[in-house]
């Protein structure tokens, strides 16, 4: 009898966002064409007994190979991040275009796809940076951007490269409305930072400890209030990235109470790190720096309340990957500079699911439907990809991670897959973690080794934001 199937895993027990459940899944052409008991040979079998399969994460707010104009250097490209990404059971990454002052947004479109061109083992899309909304981009370049598959976007409120005032804001948010479009922003208030800031070295207050006094809760508080009242003007969607605690929460909490669409994000950094873990002896504390910076032990309780209520949906890494050790990385200006100078960012693309299932479901502070969506579902739908990406059903892609649910293990930079020289996370114990990865049917992760070619993931062009969640 021919093989029904390219590949058959067997008798896992699989979870979506919405159902668990112990079936056989079949695979043809990179696709999932069946889920049932007792399904007909592959040519190739898997036995998943004892095992969980999730659906393949979905990793919608990671940098790699970001030029900057500091002279910083990101220690991953689309080479070395997706491929420490697979390694931690995600199986799509949504990455940054950043469009530079003065840059046209299609040149910067063009850079990317270069600097990704034949290097990354996993499907990736594109987010757009917007940081020069002039009348070319806006009305001509980015609605032509949103129709080619880039319909989501980033902007800032803070830092002088990137942000943009209150009128840009509301002209990108009136264009996003027009066009369909995702607006994402980074919310803190860049004015009351740089005066902070100022104070702090002014007294000589410089350690990076004090990165965290200088973006306070606050500034996170009313930037996002801001964006907010911006976007409930024009009546347009957003979504609000990295929220660091219970100030900015608070906000979107009441702004999702009005019946407004305001969607949220947060890492693992909020829930794990505290301001604590700047102030590390010497200049350690620096490979801790980002923005907006963990908080406290209270601030961590309403971060993991809001993953579990729905203030949150969507877990993501914010994998910002400066290596600690280099003069293009943390130690820009030097060991021992203010940390006004350190660039901001920590790795965290291939611990986020482990640290997220470990501490969230095997501590019983989400579900394990929950974690699905969170990590793999929600940020599909919202970024155009489901149910192509982010489910186990028929039709979609076969991204799967196969998750031994039992395994301990210790994180250490020593065995990651990224090319940064440190981990936060270093020394912590975690109760889970994949083992088998494919991608579109292909068996990428197996067993702790790549298997799969570099370059032999896929651009994916994005459909239009699914807002109903």
């Amino acid at each position: 009898m021919s093989n029904e199937f390219d590949l058959v895993i067997r008798s896992g027990r699989i979870a979506t966002a919405a159902d668990i459940f112990t079936a056989d899944i079949g695979i043809s052409g990179g696709v999932i064409t069946a889920l049932g008991r007792a399904l007909g040979a592959g040519r190739e079998e898997i036995d998943a007994s004892g095992k969980l399969i999730l659906p393949g994460g979905v990793d919608a707010h990671c940098h790699f190979d970001q030029p900057s104009s500091d002279g910083s250097v990101m220690a991953d490209d689309f080479e070395s991040g997706p491929r420490s990404a697979a390694f931690g059971g995600t199986t799509t990454v949504i990455p940054f275009a950043c469009q530079q002052k003065g840059q046209s947004l299609r040149a910067a479109i063009e850079d990317y796809h270069a600097r990704a061109e034949g290097k990354s083992v996993i499907d990736y899309a594109f987010h757009l940076i917007v940081t020069d909304p002039t009348p070319q981009v806006l009305g001509q370049e980015l609605p032509a951007l949103i129709r080619e598959g880039y319909t989501s976007f980033k902007i800032y409120t803070t830092y002088d490269d990137l942000k943009l005032n209150d009128r840009q804001i509301i002209e990108v948010l009136a264009l996003a409305k027009r066009e369909g479009a995702l607006t994402m922003v980074h919310a803190e208030n860049s004015d009351a930072i740089a005066w902070l800031t100022e104070a702090l070295e002014a007294a000589g207050q410089t350690a990076p400890r004090h990165h965290a006094d200088a973006r306070p809760a606050i500034a996170e508080r009313e930037a996002t209030h801001r964006a907010i009242s911006l976007a409930e003007i024009v009546d347009v969607p957003m979504l609000v990235v990295h929220v660091s605690g219970g100030e900015a929460m608070e906000q979107i909490a009441v702004a999702r109470a009005k019946g407004l669409k305001v969607f949220a994000e947060t890492c693992p950094q909020y829930i794990l790190l505290t301001a604590a873990d700047l102030d590390l002896d010497g200049f350690e504390g620096a490979k801790h720096i980002c923005s907006p910076p963990p908080r406290d032990a209270a601030a961590q309780q309403s971060v993991w309340r809001g993953l579990a209520n729905g203030t949150f949906q969507v877990f993501s890494s914010d994998h910002a990957p400066f290596a600690y050790d280099s003069k293009t990385g943390k130690k820009l200006c030097g060991d021992g500079a203010s940390f006004a100078h350190v660039p901001n960012g920590i790795p965290g693309v291939e611990t986020r699911l482990p640290l997220l299932f470990s501490e969230g479901v095997g501590q019983g502070r989400i579900s394990l439907n929950r974690f699905v969506a969170l990590t793999a579902t929600n940020p599909a739908r919202l970024y155009g990809l489901y149910p192509r990406k982010g489910t186990i059903a028929v039709g979609a892609d076969a991204d799967l991670a196969i998750w031994d649910a039992e395994r301990v293990v210790t994180v250490s930079n020593d065995m990651l897959h990224h090319n940064v020289d440190y981990t936060p996370y270093e020394g912590r114990v975690v109760t889970g973690w994949p083992e088998t990865v494919l991608s579109r049917g292909e068996i990428v992760i197996d067993g702790g080794e790549l298997r799969a070619a570099k370059g032999r993931g896929r651009f994916l062009e994005c459909g239009p934001p699914d807002m109903g969640i």
